[in-house]
């Protein structure tokens, strides 16, 4: 028999102890299978509020009641508990949270400087070794004492005589009720966990002229809580929450990779606005494992109208110092944007989360060709990812002319060359930076004052051609 077996059959002789009727003056019990609801709205930041209704019976009076099978990284200090049935008739005087659970090393803990038993037995199980021992220390292993000897370690089953009292098999809320019904309450218990939460991950498909693409999106739950929600009903809350930092036992969550998952689906989320933030309600009931991640689908689009652009971007120190003949090669941005509207087949306001694109090879096999995330989108605005850098699409900067008219007055000229290597046209946006007061005092393109720092040319370059950029700027700093 292994120390597993040994804390299974004593929890079994325990058990009678703890489900003994209130007429003895032992205390009542809760657990899952006296669950008649769950409700679970989960934040996506790391938090979720757990509604947990229970049909139980309590004895008149007052009496403890043990409020069994609640998540691990419950924060006590949010509970709040009613009877949806008879309000009036039941109330907690005081609430402990008990997490001190039973395990190898807690139990063992709790045996320093007591005797217990060891038990060997020979290699064919036939004859069994018993030996007392006094547990001297259980940190970084146990130390005992045998007789008159000390032993660092000493092999068989440890068998301890009983479990203590303040060791319990799994969390549990214990209160001190007065009750005035003899009828079943439906007992309605609320609380914040930690360490759930969800994010959103996309799959878009860009059609074969980048001109349009697919968009999928599924939910992620990360249950890491301690608890199992089964058959629940499932919201979803988007938006940044206010959250006061706390000291209640909250673990970070690991990271979790998000498939990328294929086919269309039904919605099967309402979403509804609520407060400042979006709520996303599952239309069926499901059940969320503890240390599990679960994947739902949240939509489903085709047609969706989309733009590419190639972007070179500069810099704003670029002005102010002299550097003539340096040729600087710079990267070649892709984007893809499109409308979050339901004229353009999407519409939903899109939570926080991270696109993956895809699109098929020559031979009609998709592929992965870059993601991006994106913040809450409300309906109607524009998702804009950035998917990578072009290889066909060559960029080069060079300072032709430098001046330094004054102590903060600064005159250059530049030339942006733009060669296109692909087998078909394109148009290159070239942004450059300007802060303070600035002027274009020449430039062979027509450019556009985006804002008050910034300057763009929009270039159209020819399949298999080079374009020069060439202006001639003023900078204050």
């Amino acid at each position: 028999m292994n120390v597993r077996s040994s804390l299974s059959l004593l929890l079994l002789m325990t058990l009678p102890l703890v489900c003994c009727s209130a007429a003895t003056g032992a205390p009542s019990q809760s657990t899952l299978a006296d669950q008649a609801a769950i409700e679970l709205t989960v934040y996506n930041s790391n938090i979720a509020l757990v509604k947990d209704t229970r049909q139980v019976t309590l004895p008149a009076g007052e009496g403890e009641l043990r409020f069994m099978d609640v998540a691990s990284s419950i924060n006590p200090v949010t509970v709040s508990a009613r009877s949806l049935n008879f309000p009036n008739d039941f109330s907690i005087l005081d609430q402990n949270y008990e997490y001190d659970l039973i395990s190898e090393s807690r139990l063992l803990d709790k045996y320093v400087g007591k005797k217990l038993k060891i038990l060997r037995w020979d290699e064919t199980l036939t004859k069994r070794e018993e030996v007392e021992a006094t547990l001297l220390s259980n940190n970084d292993g146990q130390i005992y004492q045998i007789g008159s000897e000390i032993y660092l370690g000493y092999p068989g089953t440890k068998v301890v005589p009983t479990i203590p009292e303040n060791l319990i098999s799994k969390p549990t809320l214990t209160w001190l009720f007065t009750n005035k019904s003899t009828k079943a309450h439906q007992l309605e218990v609320s609380y914040l966990t930690g360490n759930i939460s969800w994010k959103a991950d996309y799959v878009a498909t860009l059609s074969g002229d980048d001109k349009s693409l697919g968009l999928s999106g599924w939910v992620t739950i990360d249950n890491q809580s301690g608890a199992m929600y089964k058959d629940a009903r499932l919201k979803l809350v988007a938006g940044d929450v206010n959250r006061v930092q706390d000291n209640f036992r909250e673990k970070s969550m690991m990271p979790t990779e998000s498939m990328a998952m294929n086919g269309a689906a039904a919605q099967q989320f309402e979403e509804k606005a609520f407060f400042e933030y979006h709520i996303y309600d599952l239309q069926r009931r499901t059940t969320i494992k503890d240390r599990q991640t679960k994947q739902i689908s949240l939509l489903e689009a085709s047609g969706v109208d989309a733009k590419k652009e190639f972007l070179v971007s500069g810099d704003a120190n670029y002005y102010f110092y002299a550097m003539p003949g340096q040729k600087q090669k710079q990267d070649v941005n892709v984007f893809i944007e499109f409308r979050n509207s339901q004229a353009n087949h999407v519409g939903m306001p899109l939570p926080q989360g991270t696109v993956r694109m895809y699109k098929k090879d020559t031979d009609g096999s998709l592929q992965f060709i870059g993601e991006d995330n994106i913040r809450h989108t409300p309906k109607d605005e524009v998702v804009r990812l950035k998917i990578g850098k072009a290889f066909d699409v060559v960029a080069e900067r060079v300072q032709m002319d430098y001046k330094h008219i004054s102590s903060n007055m600064h005159e250059s000229e530049w030339e942006v060359t733009i060669r296109n290597h692909k087998t078909s046209a394109i148009d290159v946006a070239i942004l450059e930076p300007l802060y303070s007061d600035w002027k274009v005092l020449t430039s062979t393109h027509e450019y556009k004052k985006v804002d008050a720092n910034t300057l763009r040319f929009d270039v159209p370059v020819g399949k298999d051609q080079e374009v020069v950029v060439r202006y001639r700027v003023q900078v204050k700093s």
